[in-house]
């Protein structure tokens, strides 16, 4: 399909967000729309449908027969994150202007492992990175992961989550231009990793963006829930699991009623 013009986007009325905590490094924020009832879902947005596989999975078969982890994939109000829509724009934070310090050094070499992962994953879904976070699909920052410290009502302690170092959320918004259901994917990776770690961190969330939302139970999958000593690459089974989740209903992608 042809990729859309830049449009004004406006998120849809969201009456609560809530983060979904999981126990693992690699931690994900999720932003979710709440309805009273499934009748006020169906009337307000557009029904549940297949969109035709992107030519890349469809052409895709697991060889080797190893299934996948697809019962572990979380669905949404609007159904599985699909995307329709490609190439899929990514905007990646981009470092200042080159130097010999040892800080550019560093955000260089985040860069191009965040880079490296996205080049992985464009083998799979068409991808393309574009200089405009405000207009991209999936935004990847390099920050620190916020954590936030509530208080317990059942202990009456407050509960501190352990450090995590990288997270992907998303929110939901009604593209006024061909007004349709969409969505959006950011991504936070921490600055302070080796580039090893940078990478493994981006294959993971970027895995999440692409529409893996949840965890392989197996090390050899790069959605594995927990960081592990060697590193994953893109598995068979993770491919299988993508191109499971792409031939699922959803209610993105498709034109307001």
């Amino acid at each position: 399909m042809n990729k859309r013009s830049p449009v004004r986007k406006i998120q849809l009325a969201i009456a609560h967000s809530f983060r979904k905590q999981i126990p693992l490094c690699l931690l994900i924020t999720v932003g979710v729309i709440f309805f009273s009832s499934a009748s006020t879902v169906s009337s307000a947005l557009p029904p549940l449908k297949t969109h035709p596989l992107p030519s890349s999975l469809a052409q895709w078969q697991d060889k080797s027969n190893v299934g996948n982890y697809f019962t572990s994939i979380q669905t949404t109000p609007v159904g599985y994150l699909i995307w329709s829509d490609f190439p899929i724009s990514v905007y990646v934070e981009t470092p200042p202007l080159p130097d010999d310090s040892a800080s550019n050094l560093r955000f260089q070499q985040w860069f191009k492992a965040v880079q490296n992962a996205i080049a992985e994953w464009n083998v799979y879904l068409s991808l393309q990175q574009i200089d405009a976070p405000e207009t991209a699909d999936i935004v990847i920052m390099r920050s620190q992961v916020n954590r936030e410290i509530q208080l317990n009502p059942e202990t009456g302690l407050y509960d501190i989550p352990r450090a995590i170092t990288a997270q992907t959320n998303y929110k939901f918004y009604l593209d006024q231009a061909t007004n349709t259901l969409s969505h959006k994917m950011t991504i936070n990776i921490s600055p302070d990793l080796s580039q090893t770690a940078i990478l493994a961190a981006a294959r993971h969330e970027i895995g999440h963006a692409l529409g893996i939302w949840g965890h392989s139970d197996r090390e050899t999958d790069a959605l594995y829930f927990s960081q592990v000593r060697d590193t994953p690459l893109i598995s068979e089974r993770d491919i299988n699991t993508l191109k499971k989740i792409y031939q699922q209903p959803t209610r993105l992608g498709w034109k307001m009623p």
